[in-house]
């Protein structure tokens, strides 16, 4: 795929998930996804239909603007060889939230290369990525923690 091909996959991707139901509802706004899929930046502002009880962001909208992009990224990283999945995730709240939050996610060649060199045999892959949601001045809010599963796909006439 050609750099101005990539481009427009990451721009196109990123109008369809603004306008994705479920982060309309929680108030995400995807700033930015890289050309390369390599960094994404996010934004939830506080709203009426995403602050909790005592008037804060809620804590389902803070995991919910840091769910997919971890994988997504490798997924466009890796190619259709592989089999990407969330494994688990874990959110600290640290802070309150009362105003917007961003998180910003990065990937490089040195884990995309980590990642194949794990895999290579066909082995499964388990790596953790942590990303903090930080409010406007920069001040820690949550910190979350993904572990991803990653495995080659079989090739034909392979065990899975």
């Amino acid at each position: 795929m050609t750099a101005r091909q990539l481009a427009r996959k990451a721009r196109v991707l990123r109008w369809i998930m603004n306008r994705f139901r479920p982060y309309l509802g929680a108030g995400v706004w995807i700033c930015r996804i890289a050309p390369g899929f390599r960094q994404v930046e996010v934004r939830m502002a506080l709203r009426s239909y995403n602050r909790n009880y005592v008037g804060t962001q809620f804590g389902g909208s803070l995991y919910s603007m840091n769910d997919p992009f971890y994988l997504l990224m490798l997924m466009e990283n890796l190619g259709r060889d592989y089999v990407v999945w969330d494994k688990t995730a874990s959110i600290d709240f640290i802070a309150p939230g009362h105003g917007p939050a961003f998180a910003s996610f990065a990937i490089d060649q040195a884990f995309i290369d980590q990642v194949r060199e794990r895999t290579a045999g066909g082995d499964k892959y388990l790596p953790e990525l942590p990303v903090e949601v930080r409010d406007g001045s920069g001040a820690p809010v949550a910190r979350v923690n993904k572990t991803l599963y990653v495995r080659l796909k079989p090739r034909l006439g392979q065990a899975a």
